[in-house]
């Protein structure tokens, strides 16, 4: 079926559509949580974010869920690099998701600004790019690269959707920064002067450091799971001289 690539994997327009719907979703939860966290909560930040982290976490889950079988559900040009570099992605097409990540957040940051009938851009003027947030991105980005290939290296991925919904909403706590750990998300909440929002002037250097944090995910992924689990159980099938060879 025309639809389908050989290997079974849908076709790279199908992935390239549920990329970018899935990121508009993403965006559009984070920031229209976050303008409806100050109009519901005015002059309660503590109660705004607690607000915006919990809806993010229950929506982050529930879009993973809906178009995780048909792209992987990355919403993060991080996550498509990383994809890349282990070989469960092509370059080729990783290169072509990041255009659809950074369209759908944008999308989704400005149908957020429309739902609660403010223009349809607003830049935003939140400034951010403190020594401390810039470190907090590479805890953030670093720490979530760390747990999807984690889950995805032991055959653990279909936990994905819950743990990377709760490891965002716990970072929304522990990061000063808030947990963005996504470049396309960066780029999208700069049209939204809201809660949620970041000003243009920081947005290269959290992409930048969100960059660093792949790599540092990266790394530690390959220290601590060098291997897939499918890989190892191959090898364990195999005649033990053939297993040190493997090693």
């Amino acid at each position: 079926m025309a639809d389908i690539e050989p290997g079974g994997r849908p076709a790279l327009a199908r992935r390239l559509a549920a990329e970018a719907v899935g990121s508009m979703l993403l965006a559009a939860l984070v920031v229209g949580s976050g303008i409806a966290a100050v109009q519901l909560s005015p002059d309660q930040v503590g109660l705004q974010l607690v607000e915006n982290a919990a809806a993010t976490a229950a929506g982050l889950f529930a879009i993973i869920l809906m178009v995780g079988p048909v792209s992987g559900a990355h919403f993060n040009p991080v996550v498509s690099l990383v994809d890349a570099a282990f070989g469960g992605l092509s370059w080729r097409d990783a290169a072509a998701y990041l255009p659809a990540q950074a369209a759908g957040c944008v999308a989704g940051a400005m149908l957020a600004n429309l739902m609660f009938d403010r223009s349809a851009v607003s830049i935003a003027t939140h400034h951010r790019a403190s020594g401390a947030h810039l470190l907090a991105e590479v805890v953030a980005t670093a720490g979530l690269v760390l747990l999807i290939f984690a889950l995805a290296r032991s055959d653990r991925a279909e936990r994905a959707p819950a743990a990377v919904g709760a490891y965002i909403g716990a970072a929304y706590w522990f990061t000063s920064s808030t947990s963005f750990a996504n470049p396309a998300i960066t780029v999208g909440r700069m049209f939204s002067d809201s809660f949620a929002g970041i000003a243009p002037a920081s947005a290269p250097a959290f992409v930048a450091v969100q960059l660093a944090g792949g790599a540092v995910g990266y790394g530690l992924v390959r220290l601590f799971y060098p291997r897939a689990a499918s890989a190892r159980a191959q090898a364990a099938q195999q005649p033990s001289h053939e297993r040190i060879m493997l090693r």
